[in-house]
């Protein structure tokens, strides 16, 4: 590949990614058919999936990537789970809208990190989210959250 292609691809992969802002970070989606329903709406558990892309590209801009996790970057494989959520469904999504995905970090705590997540279309609350994650090792032992990550996820460093 050549430089220009090279910086092709990294800006469309940071297009793809969101951005990460002063509260955390954004990301754009679009609802397609296969997210809906027989009704015409996002079916309930399409939204865990948006989410789920929201939470996975904010640990990527912010320098933490599974696959690196996976083959052990930090001493041990490690890799994260989620504990506990919890949804409010406040309106439908339907298709072709656009959707801002907003992830912030409330606090992390040992092994875990707590996230509040928002889904809307334009300024319209969708879904509401709180995410508890923890970090296990390879064994599924709970592991602590690495000090060098908390400027990432906290504003000032926590």
């Amino acid at each position: 590949m050549t430089q220009r292609q090279d910086d092709r691809t990294a800006a469309a992969d940071a297009a793809l990614s969101g951005m990460l802002t002063p509260f955390g970070h954004r990301l754009l989606a679009r609802v397609y058919y296969a997210d809906t329903d027989f009704s015409g709406v996002v079916y309930h558990a399409r939204y865990l999936e948006f989410l789920e892309r929201g939470r996975s590209d904010f640990l990527r801009l912010a320098g933490v990537h599974h696959t690196e996790l996976a083959d052990g970057k930090h001493g041990e494989k490690i890799a994260w789970v989620v504990r506990r959520m919890e949804i409010d469904f406040v309106a439908p999504a339907r298709i072709d809208d656009i959707l801002t995905i907003d992830t912030r970090t409330e606090k992390v705590s040992g092994a875990r990190i707590f996230m509040a997540q928002e889904i809307r279309r334009g300024e319209d609350v969708l879904i509401r989210a709180g995410v508890e994650a923890a970090i296990i090792s390879e064994n599924g032992r709970p592991r602590r959250f690495p000090k060098e990550w908390l400027t990432a996820f906290l504003p000032g460093g926590g």
